[in-house]
């Protein structure tokens, strides 16, 4: 009898699952709901009741949001939830100072197009309406860890808000717990405009680069940026609109070339993840990568922050910090 019920359990999880894939909000819900006990088992097996334990379920909550299109046997969701609690949890009992691999969980292709990423992610309107919620200290290390491909970790998010790693889990802690209330309440509300934000970045960037390379980044930045644009790196300012223009010009002139993995976008926060392409006779001139991060005051850009970062290695996905 146990095995029958086991298999009912299975296909109703695999019709929730697919259900939740194609932006049913109530269906992610109830998922979480019936496989909160054996969620929570393994927290506090890792953990022990508490504050962490319940940290590590909103977290895990918040990955399953982000990441429920890359389940890929939806009858099997229940062990890929506790596999994302575990890993987690073990990022709590250690020193945070490596991206733990998560396996069963594959790294988005970078051959991927925009348009199929926004389609497998379709509950994103709603996620990002409880983000744009958020306070600006919040907001960005939200953004960063549970949307970015390469900025996830605690370290690299505390270089690019320029901030120690405590203030960092702090700030997280808080956001979860805030989004956990906003997520529910905002659950029935119809959120269409995220998806055409990226769309329209994606765009941007591409156009962006392409303008740069002719010679025209100064009319982009007259046009698309706010006139006290601020340029940051690391926490520190480094200038304004000369400084942006130099610099582009400087790694245009060496040969240097950008090209957009991934973008993440809404009303007050957008984030370019490049590749960055040195010179053929100069391989080893720039880093791997860097992300632009943006935050907009009536549509333009007022404050650009700089942030380079690593290319990440085949099957590596940032979840644990």
């Amino acid at each position: 009898m146990n095995t029958v019920v086991t298999e009912v359990e299975r296909a109703e999880d695999a019709v929730l699952t697919l259900a939740a894939q194609g932006g049913d909000v109530a269906a992610l819900a109830q998922l979480l709901e019936r496989h909160r006990p054996g969620m929570r088992a393994v927290a506090v097996s890792l953990l022990g009741p508490g504050p962490d334990a319940d940290d590590v379920m909103q977290e895990a909550a918040l990955v399953a949001l982000r990441r429920i299109g890359d389940v890929r046997n939806p009858a099997a969701v229940g062990p890929w939830l506790r596999m994302v609690v575990r890993n987690a949890g073990r990022a709590v009992l250690r020193d945070a100072r490596r991206i733990e691999p998560v396996a069963d969980v594959p790294t988005p292709s970078l051959s991927i197009t925009p348009e199929q990423v926004l389609d497998r992610h379709t509950m994103r309107d709603w996620i990002w309406e409880a983000v744009e919620a958020l306070s600006p200290a919040l907001q960005l290390p939200v953004v960063l860890r549970y949307f970015s491909l390469r900025l996830t970790s605690y370290q690299q998010i505390a270089r690019a808000c320029g901030i120690p790693v405590g203030t960092v889990r702090s700030r997280l802690s808080q956001a979860r717990t805030r989004l956990a209330r906003t997520l529910e309440a905002t659950a029935e509300g119809a959120h269409s405009e995220a998806r055409a934000w990226t769309g329209a970045a994606w765009a941007e960037a591409r156009a962006t680069l392409v303008a740069a390379e002719r010679g025209e980044f100064a009319t982009v930045v007259a046009d698309r940026y706010a006139w006290d644009v601020s340029l940051h790196a690391g926490g520190e300012l480094l200038g304004g609109t000369g400084l942006l223009l130099a610099g582009m010009d400087s790694d245009l002139s060496a040969g240097v070339r950008q090209r957009p993995v991934h973008v993440i976008a809404g009303r007050s926060l957008m984030v370019w993840e490049m590749d960055l392409i040195s010179p053929p006779d100069a391989p080893d001139h720039c880093p791997p990568g860097v992300a632009w991060i943006m935050t907009l005051r009536q549509g333009r850009v007022d404050r650009l922050t700089l942030c380079h970062t690593p290319r990440p290695r085949s099957g590596d996905e940032g979840v644990a910090g």
